[in-house]
């Protein structure tokens, strides 16, 4: 806990300065529209015909989108063998627990690691994921899209016309924030995220970034299966 506050005003002062934080986030707001509308109009690029793994055995990748026409993939970080994976990337997959909406708007997203599938069923399994997840292992897929392994995260979007898939977005790092809930929520409080980076007033809780993350491990113990 911190004795740190905001000050106290009267109700005029404090209506006064939030008119005038909310010119700034309609703002944000509107240029994030403009940005939407930009990415709509991004050319895109066709794709091999990779084969991946997944719980079932070998699949194409066009059969992934399971039918739909569109594919959000999560390329997961990944060390062969280990027993828990990237805090970062399994504390971003968490959030997403309630997915089937995505299929009214003839979507789907997924998780694709270059680990080998029985390793990534498992860890899905450990950690209480909710999504399906796919393995690039033998492919090209994971390095051809920005995600080889030892080389970090990303998120890809991709676009399907019968068999052949195209590759229409790509993300990595901060750029893949806005497709979660948790940093969103924590921006509206009063001390933010409290990581040290951030600018913020004196006497604000701020810790070194990532120290308040929760580890895979706490994760696992707090949604994954038992013995997974």
């Amino acid at each position: 806990m911190t004795d740190a506050r905001p000050p106290v005003t009267d109700r005029e002062t404090w209506a006064a300065a939030l008119a005038d934080l909310r010119r700034r986030e309609k703002a944000a707001t509107r240029e994030l529209d403009a940005i939407a509308a930009q990415r709509r109009r991004l050319p895109m690029v066709e794709l091999d015909d990779y084969t991946l793994t997944g719980a079932e055995g070998p699949i194409r990748l066009a059969e992934v989108f399971d039918g739909h026409s569109q594919l959000i993939v999560y390329n997961h970080m990944w060390n062969d063998g280990a027993t828990f994976q990237c805090p970062g990337c399994t504390g971003f997959t968490t959030q997403f627990s309630r997915l089937d909406y995505l299929a009214d708007y003839d979507a789907r997203f997924v998780i694709i690691t270059p680990g080998p599938i029985e390793e990534a069923l498992a860890y899905k399994r450990r950690v209480g994921n909710r999504m399906d997840w796919y393995s690039s292992a033998g492919t090209t897929f994971s390095a051809d899209v920005d995600a080889a392994q030892g080389e970090g995260f990303a998120v890809n979007v991709f676009l399907r016309d019968g068999d052949t898939v195209y590759r229409t977005w790509h993300s990595a790092g901060r750029g893949t924030e806005q497709l979660g809930f948790v940093f969103g929520l924590l921006d509206v409080l009063p001390y933010g995220r409290q990581e040290e980076w951030q600018d913020s007033p004196a006497g604000w809780p701020q810790s070194p970034t990532f120290t308040r993350w929760r580890g895979a491990e706490e994760i696992a113990a707090a949604y994954g299966e038992p013995d997974a």
